[in-house]
């Protein structure tokens, strides 16, 4: 299995900044767009090594990849201060299960510890360590500094955004808390939670998985469904947006917040009225069904900054080979026509990867 990239690449996170690529993938000395640094399509990660089971993080200017091994999980860095004349490998991680990639600093998970290094002072000893033997829990912003969670949650999965978190729980229900000011708290307002709170709008359906974008949030029912909130400024959780309508030249705008007193049956009796107005949204509060258009499953979601990608059961993920944006969910044909199946995706604030194989390949995985 290979992991491809496409957007943002100025600091070489994708695609080493002296090599070129054309717009179809291929090297070509020509391209403009990497002049620009972007990378409209994927791109096949050269310093990542296909035969290794390998899991992905992705911040502003850099990339980890974690290459798991046996025993001998070691993590790679690429983009912005790094030296790869080793392939930038990070000798501290020898042995490490899990990595988590900020802009500063590297989370590094071991068997029975905790680390993390910062980036940009390069020192001998990571910035802070602990045993991992304490019991779950997260961090308040009064004291007690650390809190235990509750034991119904059983946390199995925790997403972070820019200013607030998503967890979920063993029982497949979605907790949210941190600033709520773009509704990606998803509890129908745009208010701060201290404490982790269910969503009400999820209650009765059982979740698979969360992400999280700057702020918006998404999550996998588990029969496959989406549900997205929060900010759609740039159409990041696929539902109407002014500005991207307005960039293409539309007309007739009205925008709205879902949170604001914007009934649906008010817009329904605007409609019979004859009105030519669209209603767009600008603040998703509350969860909301993405309609893939597709009849088909989703696998696997993650969120970038303003963007969001997802796999389906029908190749379907975000972008398509533009640098224009969209408010509705596009199919990468870049994987479609070259045979390959996309069995993961990992957003980094502004650009996306894809770990894509072989039809043949990726059913034996």
């Amino acid at each position: 299995m290979n992991w491809f990239g496409f957007g943002f690449n100025a600091f070489g996170q994708i695609l080493d900044r002296e090599q070129k690529v054309s717009p179809g993938g291929d090297k070509d000395d020509a391209d403009d767009d990497v002049k620009s640094y972007t990378c409209l399509t994927p791109i096949k990660l050269e310093r990542v090594d296909s035969s290794q089971q390998s899991r992905l993080s992705a911040s502003w200017s850099r990339t980890a990849q974690l290459r798991l091994h046996d025993e001998d999980g070691r993590v790679y860095l690429s983009g912005c201060g790094v030296d790869v004349a080793d392939g930038g490998c990070m000798t501290e991680s020898l042995g490490c299960k899990d990595a988590l990639l900020g802009e500063r600093y590297l989370t590094l998970g071991f068997q029975n510890k905790a680390e993390c290094w910062d980036l940009q002072r390069h020192g001998p000893a990571p910035a802070w360590s602990m045993e991992t033997s304490v019991p779950g829990g997260y961090i308040a912003t009064k004291p007690p500094f650390y809190r235990p969670l509750a034991p119904q949650l059983k946390a199995v999965s925790l997403a972070l955004g820019a200013e607030h978190a998503v967890l979920l729980s063993g029982s497949g229900i979605v907790y949210t808390w941190g600033i709520g000011s773009h509704g990606q708290l998803g509890h129908s307002g745009l208010t701060p939670e201290k404490e982790p709170r269910p969503v009400e709008a999820l209650c009765g359906l059982c979740m698979s998985s969360v992400a999280t974008g700057g702020w918006h949030s998404a999550c996998i029912s588990a029969g496959g469904d989406l549900y997205v909130w929060g900010w759609n400024e740039s159409g990041q959780l696929g539902l109407p947006s002014q500005a991207m309508r307005t960039s293409q030249g539309h007309e007739s705008i009205k925008e709205t917040s879902s949170c604001q007193e914007a009934s649906t049956a008010a817009r329904g009796e605007e409609q019979k009225a004859g009105e030519s107005e669209e209603v767009f949204i600008s603040i998703q509060a509350f969860p909301a069904l993405l309609d893939l258009t597709e009849s088909c499953d989703v696998s696997k979601v993650s969120c970038g900054s303003r963007h969001t990608a997802a796999v389906t059961s029908d190749y379907g993920q975000l972008g398509d080979g533009t640098s224009r944006s969209s408010d509705e969910p596009r199919c990468v044909a870049f994987f479609r026509q070259r045979g390959l199946t996309v069995v993961d995706v990992v957003c980094g604030p502004w650009n996306t990867f894809a770990m894509a194989a072989a039809k043949e390949e990726a059913a034996q995985s």
